[in-house]
C-alpha cells in the first residue's frame, strides 16, 4: 500500500512496538509518524519503513488538526486488536 500523509500505521520494531500512529511525512527509506500523545505533530518520530505495518485506514486533515483530534482518532485502532492480526494475514 502506498506510504502517504494521513495513513494509519502501527509499530512493528522499537518502543512504540503495537502502537497505532499515523503519517505525517514520507520519504522513500522512512516516515515521520505520530500520535499525538507520545509523539505530538509539533515533534513527529522517523520511523524505518521496514518497522511499520501499514492499515487500510486513511484520516482526513480534521483528524490531524491538532494533538487531541489525533489521539481520538487513533484511539478507535487501539481498541481493536484484530486491526493488525487482519493486515498480517493479507500479506
Amino acid at each position: 500500500m502506498e506510504l502517504k500523509t494521513g495513513r494509519v500505521v502501527y509499530s512493528k520494531a522499537g518502543r512504540d512496538k503495537g502502537y497505532f500512529l499515523v503519517i505525517t511525512e514520507a520519504n522513500e527509506n522512512y516516515v515521520l509518524v505520530a500520535d499525538g500523545k507520545e509523539r505530538p505533530l509539533e515533534r513527529p518520530k522517523r520511523k524505518n519503513t521496514k518497522h511499520i505495518g501499514v492499515t487500510k485506514a486513511v484520516l482526513d486533515n480534521g483528524s490531524m488538526s491538532t494533538n487531541r483530534a489525533l489521539r481520538k482518532s487513533l484511539q478507535r485502532f487501539t481498541n481493536s486488536p484484530e486491526m493488525m492480526q487482519s493486515e498480517e494475514e493479507n500479506k
